[in-house]
């Protein structure tokens, strides 16, 4: 029997009206989403939900702990090694991405964003037909 294939994205940002319109748009795309505010409610949503979640879209500045910590905490645990870490931020700069890459991100998309753009580079990360 064939495993089923992980369809669930955690969208992890503290900005209420990114998660919103994010999770509107992944919907749109046939993705069921988790949400979370911050990176501690998201480490337990991971413990408790890693083997639906296929990506992690997560936010870098947040209060308390930051994006980093989590990135590198999903992607020193075994359990985790098979979720896809998109760092999903304003923050742009080389040094940004060059941090994100060396922790482990999968990949890296910027606010603003389009929602049709958004929708096709996570399709295109998780290998998925636009």
């Amino acid at each position: 029997m064939a495993a089923k294939m992980k369809n669930t994205i955690l969208i992890v940002d503290d900005e209420p009206d990114i998660v919103n319109l994010t999770e509107k748009f992944l919907k749109l795309g046939d993705f069921d989403t988790i949400t979370s505010s911050n990176a501690k409610e998201a480490m337990k949503i991971i413990e408790e939900s890693y083997d639906r979640i296929a990506l992690i879209l997560l936010d870098i500045m947040m209060p308390g702990r930051s994006g980093y910590s989590v990135l590198e905490e999903v992607k020193n645990n075994e359990k985790f090694k098979d979720i896809l870490v998109v760092l999903f931020t304003v923050k742009s700069f080389n040094e940004d991405v060059q941090k994100g890459k060396k922790l482990g991100a999968d990949a890296y998309i910027t606010k603003p964003f389009s929602g049709k753009e958004l929708l096709n580079r996570i399709k295109e990360i998780l290998g998925k037909d636009n």
